[in-house]
Formats: structure tokens, C-alpha cells, sequence
């Protein structure tokens, strides 16, 4: 079951349960899409892999199933996560 974390790991904007710019990787690293795009370029900086849209329960199953309240905030150092992408 996907935590469905609360906001972005690099710039903390909210992401709510059904926001449309959630993105995730493989390991549920969570980002907004500006930074997956803009600085991330599509390369997760915890793992190295890609990032898909995050999916959205529906609203009637948050109360079976609620969303996570765990904050990730590790802003990425974006100069040494743009010199491992070049060695990808």
C-alpha cells in the first residue's frame, strides 16, 4: 500500500491524497513535478531510477486506509545529483 506522502522531499510544497503533481519512484521517494522535471531532470536523487505520477485513492477509502503524515524533507544537492546523472 502506497504511503501517499504529504508534501515534496526537495522544495516541501503540500501535496494533498489528489494532487495531480505527485510524482514517485520505485521506492516511493516523492516529489512535485517541477522539481522532478526542472531540477531533478527525471532522475530520482535517492536512487537513480525514474518517476511515474502518483496514483490517487479515492476519497472513500482514506478513512480505511489513510494517508501518510510523515513529512520527508531533504532538499537535494542539485550540483553533485547533476554530476551522478551524467555518470548514468
Amino acid at each position: 500500500m502506497l504511503e501517499i506522502r504529504p508534501t515534496c522531499e526537495n522544495c516541501n510544497k503540500l501535496l494533498p491524497y489528489d494532487s495531480d503533481e505527485a510524482m514517485i519512484c520505485t521506492f516511493e521517494c516523492t516529489f512535485c513535478t517541477n522539481c522532478v522535471e526542472e531540477v531533478l531532470q527525471k532522475v530520482c536523487p535517492n536512487c537513480g531510477g525514474d518517476f511515474t505520477r502518483r496514483p490517487i485513492r479515492p476519497k472513500k477509502l482514506l478513512e480505511k486506509y489513510p494517508v501518510s503524515t510523515k513529512v520527508v524533507h531533504k532538499p537535494v544537492d542539485i550540483e553533485t545529483h547533476l554530476k551522478r546523472i551524467e555518470n548514468i
